[in-house]
C-alpha cells in the first residue's frame, strides 16, 4: 500500500511541477493569507480519484471543498498543496501530504516536496524514509535546538499566545525558522534538520502524515497540553526530537 500511495503522490506532484501563471489562478478563501489556486483543486481531485481506486471503501478528508461525515474505518487525509502561499510566490517550499488513517490511527504517511524531489514516507512500525533512505531525528539538546513554527495566520485570536511561546523557546534554544508548510516542517525534524515545531492550531491534513513520519523517525508529538493528537481533528501540536520535548513544560508558565 505504501508503494502505491507513493506512486500516486509522485504523479500528482507533476501537476505542481508543471504549474504556470499561478498568481492569475489564485483566489482568497477567508482572508488574504488563506489562498487557493486551481492547482490545489486539480491535485486534490486527482488524489481523490487515484487513492480511492487503491482503497474504494475508505473515506476521503481533503483540505479543499466540503467535508462530509467520516463513517468508514479507513480514511485518506490529504492536503493537495500544503504551503499554498509559498507555491503562489514560487518559494519552493510546498508539499503534497497524504495519510492513510485506520480508526483514528495513522498507518501510512507520505509527504512530497516536488520542487526538491524529496519524498518522506513511513509505515507504522517500520521506520521512516527520505527518498527510500532511512532517517532519524537528531540528538541535539535544547540549547542547540532549531525551533520551527507557524504564525496562527488562520486563527489570529491566538497570535499573542503564539508569540509568547515563541519568545520563551527562542530564549532557551539556538534559533528559529518560519517556513510556512507544517507537514514539511515535521519532516525536517524527522530528518534531523530541526528539533522543535509548535503550532497553536492545525487542521488534520496539515499534520496527519507528518506526525507518523516524525514518530517513526524517533521523534515525539503531542498537543500543547501534553495529550495525544487526533489525526482526524484540528488541534495544537508540539513536536520534537524527543530530547527537547521537556521544553513543553516551560510554555505553560
Amino acid at each position: 500500500m505504501l508503494e502505491k500511495i507513493i506512486r500516486v503522490v509522485r504523479e500528482a506532484g507533476e501537476l505542481i511541477r508543471c504549474a504556470h501563471d499561478v498568481e492569475q489562478d489564485t483566489t482568497e478563501k477567508t482572508s488574504p493569507s488563506d489562498l487557493v489556486t486551481k492547482y490545489d483543486v486539480a491535485v486534490q481531485n486527482y488524489l481523490r480519484r487515484e487513492l480511492l481506486r487503491l482503497l474504494p471503501e475508505a473515506d476521503f478528508l481533503g483540505e479543499e471543498g466540503e467535508h462530509a461525515a467520516l463513517t468508514q474505518p479507513w480514511c485518506f487525509v490529504v492536503d493537495p498543496i500544503d504551503g499554498t502561499a509559498n507555491f503562489v510566490r514560487d518559494l519552493g517550499y510546498s508539499n503534497i501530504s497524504v495519510a492513510l488513517v485506520r480508526q483514528g490511527t495513522v498507518e501510512y504517511g507520505v509527504v512530497y516536496n516536488p520542487f526538491r524531489e524529496e519524498l518522506f514516507s513511513a509505515r507504522r512500525g517500520e521506520g521512516a524514509w527520505l527518498n527510500e533512505k532511512p532517517i532519524h531525528v537528531s540528538d541535539y539538546d535544547p540549547v542547540h535546538a532549531l525551533v520551527l513554527s507557524g504564525s496562527t495566520i488562520y486563527d489570529r485570536e491566538m497570535t499573542d499566545t503564539h508569540f509568547r511561546m515563541l519568545s520563551k523557546l527562542y530564549g532557551q534554544c539556538a534559533d528559529f525558522r518560519r517556513f510556512g508548510a507544517a507537514a514539511l516542517d515535521l519532516c525536517q525534524i524527522a530528518a534531523g534538520r530541526a528539533e522543535i515545531l509548535f503550532e497553536c492550531r492545525l487542521r488534520p491534513w496539515d499534520f496527519a502524515a507528518g506526525s507518523l513520519i516524525l514518530t517513526e523517525a524517533g521523534g515525539q508529538i503531542t498537543t500543547l497540553e501534553g495529550g495525544e493528537i487526533s489525526a482526524l481533528k484540528s488541534g495544537s501540536i508540539f513536536a520534537s526530537n524527543g530530547r527537547c520535548h521537556a521544553l513543553l513544560e516551560t510554555l505553560r508558565d
